[in-house]
């Protein structure tokens, strides 16, 4: 029987750092409207420094915005639900043009509903999946590593724990539950890959690691 090929969204078909990026733009042009300028270039440039979490307050202090309180929550919201542009990687348009007519294909993505819509509305990829799960769907303590997308997916395709196989990049959270299942667990290291080098405790490993999406030909059947 043929593998199901099982994907995660962020990272793994395409950068999160566009999505970020994106996100940034459209806060820029919301402020500017309201007389601030600068947001977009020193909210990058934080991001790029490895900062996570408080950016909007950092931004919006080094601003002098006085309403920074006031405004943090209406930022969240743009950034959350502003239809992004996005590209796939080359590797993950490669792959789902070539697994599409030979494997059963599932994508499985944490985040919040409607963000984890738009970006699969944006990079026009929903066609190429016989079933695609969100985990907020179930609520925020269905993510992953919940079995809940897990074990819906698999309800979905009628396929066997044995047959699916799993590609995702984070192995704080993606691997150790389907590892439990029974799934053959696969991480995409790219070079530039937010997780490529980072560690996780026993069992939280994939069982195998690539560098590109295009290793997979010579892995599924």
């Amino acid at each position: 029987m043929c593998s199901v090929l099982v994907l995660d969204l962020d990272d793994t078909l395409f950068p999160e750092k566009q999505f970020v990026l994106s996100g940034f733009q459209e806060i820029d042009r919301f402020l500017l409207e309201r007389g601030y300028s600068g947001f977009f270039a020193e909210a990058r440039r934080l991001f790029d420094s490895g900062i996570r979490g408080d950016v909007f307050d950092r931004v919006l202090r080094s601003l002098g915005v006085m309403e920074a309180a006031q405004l943090i929550p209406e930022l969240i919201k743009i950034y959350r639900e502003h239809a992004p542009t996005l590209q796939l990687h080359k590797d993950a348009d490669w792959t789902l043009r070539f697994f599409h007519k030979r494997n059963q294909l599932g994508l499985i993505t944490d985040g919040y509903l409607l963000t984890q819509k738009n970006k699969v509305k944006a990079l026009g990829i929903a066609h190429y999946f016989d079933a695609v799960v969100y985990s907020d769907e179930f609520g925020r303590d269905h993510w992953k590593p919940s079995p809940t997308p897990y074990m819906k997916l698999k309800g979905i395709l009628g396929c066997d724990h044995r047959n699916c196989v799993y590609v995702a990049d984070n192995p704080k959270k993606d691997f150790v539950t389907p590892n439990k299942l029974g799934w053959r667990t696969i991480q995409i290291c790219r070079p530039d890959g937010e997780y490529a080098f980072a560690q996780a405790p026993l069992g939280f490993q994939a069982q195998e690691k690539i560098s590109t999406l295009q290793e997979l030909q010579a892995l599924i059947t």
